[in-house]
């Protein structure tokens, strides 16, 4: 076990683990850390706790100090010259005739560095630029591309629901999201209905899908034949959150309409999928328009 206090350096982003060095800190405490980019300003996020060893990343860095007040005005300083940088950024890729959107600029605590990122629909030949970048700021330069998740995590915003993004609030990582959980959630396919913001699938598909999946497995597929207690039935409908069938019956004419039936008061009989003209065979897999199979592309 080992004494951690976890670290953000950007609002929703990631938690890092530091060695407070014996100093007690508490939540949002601001505090100067030495990471892979150099010495940097964060907000701590988690206070001292104790943490197995195989959840760290060793070896484990030491806290520097608590921001003081001269770092506190550094970071201001930063804030303001970072505003500036993106005007200048953004003139120079125009007179370079680059198709890229800037979207962040962030200079490092010690100045040692400023990092610009930008959404492209491609490959980006950025040499020449970074170059006279170098020349105008008198440090190093770095550019990186990012996707369009990483856009909206950056710049922010509202999502349908009214509240700010997931991704830039509270989500430290995004999560793998499919077009298959939005179908074992019985949501509409339309893309406008299951994409947020960014043009891709809602992150908030992700938060139910677990308990999801449990109920499908608990569940008679649509297809199932399954034996009730008013007889043997097809299962034409299912609705997991209700725990509910609807079962066309055996017994009844063709043209009557289907029971409705707990789970727990039905057994299965048989787990093949029939298909509605009584054969026999594996569930077919919805073909996926190209509109779908894009909104899971980062």
């Amino acid at each position: 076990m080992a004494e951690v206090i976890g670290v953000r350096f950007k609002e929703g982003g990631k938690v890092y683990y530091f060695d407070p060095d014996k100093n007690k800190l508490k939540n949002d405490d601001v505090v100067i850390v030495e990471t892979s980019r150099g010495i940097e300003c964060g907000t701590v996020a988690i206070a001292n706790k104790e943490v197995a060893d195989d959840e760290i990343v060793h070896p484990l860095k030491k806290l520097i100090r608590k921001a003081t007040k001269e770092d506190r005005r550094r970071l201001e300083e930063n804030k303001r010259k970072e505003k500036e940088a993106l005007k200048i950024c953004e003139q120079k890729v125009a007179e370079h005739g680059l198709e890229m959107k800037l979207v962040d600029v962030e200079y490092t605590f010690d100045n040692s560095k400023i990092l610009f990122y930008f959404t492209a629909d491609g490959r980006v030949d950025f040499r020449a630029l970074v170059k006279d970048l170098a020349s105008v700021f008198r440090t190093r330069i770095e550019l990186r591309q990012i996707g369009v998740r990483d856009e909206s995590k950056m710049l922010g915003g509202l999502g349908v629901c009214g509240r700010p993004f997931c991704c830039s609030s509270f989500l430290g990582e995004f999560h793998p999201v499919s077009i298959k959980m939005a179908k074992e959630q019985g949501l509409s396919l339309s893309p406008t209905k299951i994409s947020g913001t960014c043009g891709r699938l809602m992150c908030c598909l992700k938060y139910e899908q677990d308990a999801y999946t449990d109920l499908i497995k608990r569940t008679p597929k649509v297809g199932t034949l399954v034996k009730t207690p008013l007889g043997r039935g097809l299962v034409v409908e299912t609705n997991l959150l209700a725990r509910t069938l609807k079962v066309k019956m055996d017994n009844t004419p063709d043209d009557a309409a289907p029971q409705s039936f707990k789970v727990k008061e039905v057994r299965v009989v048989k787990n093949n999928y029939i298909n509605n003209k009584g054969n026999k065979k594996g569930k077919e897999k919805e073909p996926e328009s190209e509109e779908l199979r894009k909104l899971e592309d980062k």
